[in-house]
């Protein structure tokens, strides 16, 4: 049973209606909601809890070949799962188009002009892909947090799903993939949620629907981010790199596991 922690323990992924999260607070059983925003999911936890979230924290300003630094130490644990961890580009891409989208047409352009700065801020000059580009107002949103309150900084990290159930699995990646060609693949699903179960989750909690606005695959990917968190709170999770870089606003760079 692994489940225990120090204080209250999150793990939060991006979702369709914002963020999922997986919480437990000391003695109690976990529970799951989703929250439309960052901030307002920080707004519903003491100022103490422990949160692990799926999203690139700290940005560079200049992007190397294989990303920030992190995404290479960790993709080599993942085998045939490497390609769930993509590069982010930097800073001045991330935030070269800030405004929402009000059609397809506008969504792809801001694609092409976040693309063409991520080019000229990386070596070698490298693109965005839709995937990455998917996640940049959930990225800059963290971000924007994280510079405003520097407090957080020790309370909210880093990490990855599939870096997070390799290090659950003893170093050992998942065999199947979560989905195939975007469908979710439910061989994969039923290999995390043993995993899951193996680390002190009931079955029932790990088979319930997830909440509106939110995905199955989400739902699992925040039940391992909070078993991360705990790991965090009780100084067993290891940062990718060792110690952790920082972006120039001074926050932590690193992918906690």
């Amino acid at each position: 049973m692994t489940l225990a922690g120090n204080g209250v323990l999150v793990g939060v992924d991006g979702c369709k209606a914002g963020w999922i999260a997986v919480r437990r607070d000391p003695g109690a059983a976990p529970s799951v909601a989703v929250f439309p925003s960052f901030a307002a999911l920080l707004d519903a936890l003491p100022a103490d809890a422990t949160v692990a979230v799926d999203m690139p924290i700290g940005l560079p300003d200049f992007s190397q070949r294989g990303g920030r630094g992190p995404e290479a130490l960790v993709r080599p644990l993942l085998g045939g799962r490497q390609s769930s961890v993509f590069s982010i580009p930097s800073r001045a891409a991330l935030y070269a188009q800030t405004d929402d989208f009000t059609t397809v047409e506008a969504w792809y352009a801001a694609h092409r002009r976040a693309s063409e700065v991520a080019k000229a801020t990386s070596d070698p000059p490298r693109g965005v892909s839709i995937q990455a580009f998917g996640i940049f107002a959930k990225i800059r949103e963290i971000d924007s947090l994280l510079i405003e309150r520097p407090e957080l900084r020790s309370r909210v990290f880093e990490s990855h799903p599939e870096v997070a159930f390799c290090r659950l699995n003893g170093d050992q990646a998942m065999s199947l993939p979560k989905k195939v060609k975007g469908a979710v693949n439910p061989a994969g699903m039923a290999e995390r949620r043993a995993l899951l179960a193996r680390h002190g989750y009931i079955r029932s909690f790990l088979d319930q629907a997830p909440p509106r606005g939110a995905a199955a695959d989400d739902f699992l990917d925040a039940a391992a981010m909070m078993l991360i968190a705990g790991r965090i709170a009780n100084g067993v999770a290891r940062p990718f790199p060792n110690p952790p870089l920082a972006d120039r606003f001074g926050i932590p760079v690193a992918i906690w596991a």
